[in-house]
């Protein structure tokens, strides 16, 4: 795994690719963030953006959200997907609010994921961007880029956010979660664009992966060498000879993940 110096310095490269890296859905209160993530989970922001506006004008507040219910709630958040339980786990934290915070967002890690529908990263989400308490969310985004460069190691979230938080002063907590978020979106996809990617000469799946196709297929054909990268993905194209050549790290099973 890669020093604190040295996790710092990628970063810094990735921020010059995503400057200005912030968290995408639309939101104005604590309040309004909270739903929004939780919307989020197994759909996209650009989904919730969507649906929000018309859901916070109707619930402006938790004590709104608090006295509704499923049957009226599901089908103005069916589009984002698994509605149902999104649907009990908003009502479940509107009154949660109410009745144990007077309806404000709490600034605790420890009290939000007391909530219903809220873990860790949902958490920590609202914490950074909305309450201004540094937290490191990390969704697979940031689980597969951070695991792929090899500023962490572990499958678990949990486990690689406090591997960056350890390599990282507090300020720049939230900001590198967006990064790598922005950077697994866009560059450092399940099947990654590594060509456009400016910290590649320092990635471990770049190193041990990519460039071993690469001259692999270089020798048998050199035209073949270019399209590469676009074709590999985690798990692809790999084989049993190169998880014995990597000598099976957990990096690189991570990484392939």
């Amino acid at each position: 795994m890669k020093t604190p110096r040295e996790t710092r310095e990628i970063l810094d490269r990735l921020e010059t690719q995503h400057p200005g890296a912030d968290t995408e859905l639309h939101y104005r209160t604590p309040y309004e963030l909270l739903v929004a993530t939780i919307l989020s989970a197994q759909s996209t922001d650009a989904r919730v953006n969507l649906v929000t506006p018309a859901l916070f004008k109707r619930y402006p507040d938790a004590h709104a959200l608090a006295k509704a219910t499923t049957k009226k709630l599901e089908p103005q958040i069916h589009s984002t997907g698994f509605y149902r339980a999104k649907s009990k786990a908003l009502l479940g934290m509107a009154q949660a609010l109410v009745a144990t915070h007077g309806g404000a967002v709490p600034a605790s890690m420890d009290a939000l994921v007391a909530l219903p529908g809220v873990g860790r990263k949902t958490a920590n989400v609202v914490l950074g961007h909305a309450l201004g308490v540094p937290g490191l969310p990390v969704d697979r985004h940031v689980l597969r880029v951070a695991n792929r460069i090899g500023i962490a190691e572990s499958d678990d979230p949990v486990v690689v956010e406090q591997q960056l938080c350890d390599a990282l002063p507090e300020e720049r907590w939230t900001r590198t979660s967006d990064t790598l978020i922005l950077h697994g979106r866009r560059i450092c996809r399940p099947r990654p664009l590594c060509d456009q990617c400016v910290v590649r000469d320092a990635c471990d799946f770049y190193r041990t992966v990519v460039a071993r196709e690469r001259g692999r297929a270089t020798t048998k054909d050199p035209a073949s060498a270019r399209s590469v990268s676009s074709r590999l993905g985690p798990g692809k194209r790999t084989g049993r000879k190169d998880r014995k050549a990597s000598g099976g790290s957990k990096r690189v099973r991570a990484a392939r993940r």
